[in-house]
């Protein structure tokens, strides 16, 4: 009986680079009430979308200001809003001190990641850092889903994305480019993710939870007027959705 190694064996890991969207919590104020007020109210927007999201914590602008406040306060309230915070960028010495402590690592300055709070008031949502420049020859990886998206299911495309089932409420639908959906969005659908302002959501009939074009979104208080079962597009102007019939 052979007690050796065998002769191949499969690798049981890798490490590889991608692209993630990660929120940014960016402060400019060490006002913990205010922070805590306006996360509430960010959150109550789009309770699913920011369920469970990851969050990186952004010091910089305080520290620029020498405006001091405790990071493992802050922890806890982004905590207590149910997003999970991974790391902390911009810190001084003690904080990043205390981020280690809590196993939250330092993330660097020079990261490309989009800030939660917005400066303009117009509804955004995190856009991933941008990746290189394909080679124009790369076909665009579309992709087609024949099967129902049902809720807790996430589907991303590289290219665009046709779907045509129904989207359930609790799903969410991602596209670098456009968006066709040929039975009922009840759930999220987000085009244009990487920032594609001239990407577009085609829908059959939109009861949706959230739509999103480049990061500028509503939510489905702001599209109960318009009808559902008709065909519909939407499309991206000047940081406006705009809503229309086929």
């Amino acid at each position: 009986m052979s007690t050796g190694a065998p002769t191949s064996q499969k690798t049981p890991l890798e490490f590889k680079s991608t692209s993630l969207t990660v929120p940014v919590l960016l402060l400019a104020s060490n006002d913990i009430s205010l922070i805590d007020q306006q996360l509430k109210e960010k959150v109550v927007q789009a309770p699913e979308f920011f369920k469970n999201s990851p969050l990186l914590i952004d010091l910089q602008k305080l520290n620029a200001q020498n405006l001091s406040i405790d990071f493992t306060e802050i922890v806890a309230i982004v905590r207590q809003h149910g997003f999970m915070p991974i790391g902390l960028r911009g810190g001084t010495e003690q904080q990043n001190a205390d981020a280690l402590a809590m196993n939250l690592p330092q993330h660097s300055l020079h990261g490309s990641n989009t800030p939660l709070v917005n400066k303009a008031p117009v509804k955004t949502l995190p856009t991933p850092a941008a990746e290189e420049q394909k080679p124009a020859s790369q076909s665009i990886e579309n992709k087609l889903v024949t099967q129902p998206i049902r809720s807790g299911q996430r589907v991303y495309a590289k290219g665009d994305l046709i779907v045509t089932a129904t989207v359930s409420a609790g799903a969410e639908i991602m596209a670098e480019g456009n968006i066709h959906i040929y039975g009922s969005l009840r759930g999220r659908a987000l085009a244009g993710v990487l920032g594609n302002v001239n990407s577009r959501i085609f829908c059959s009939d939109l009861q949706a939870e959230l739509i999103s074009i480049a990061g500028i979104y509503q939510l489905s208080d702001d599209l109960s007027k318009y009808p559902a079962h008709k065909p519909i597009q939407i499309s991206l102007d000047n940081q406006t959705l705009i809503i229309k019939d086929i």
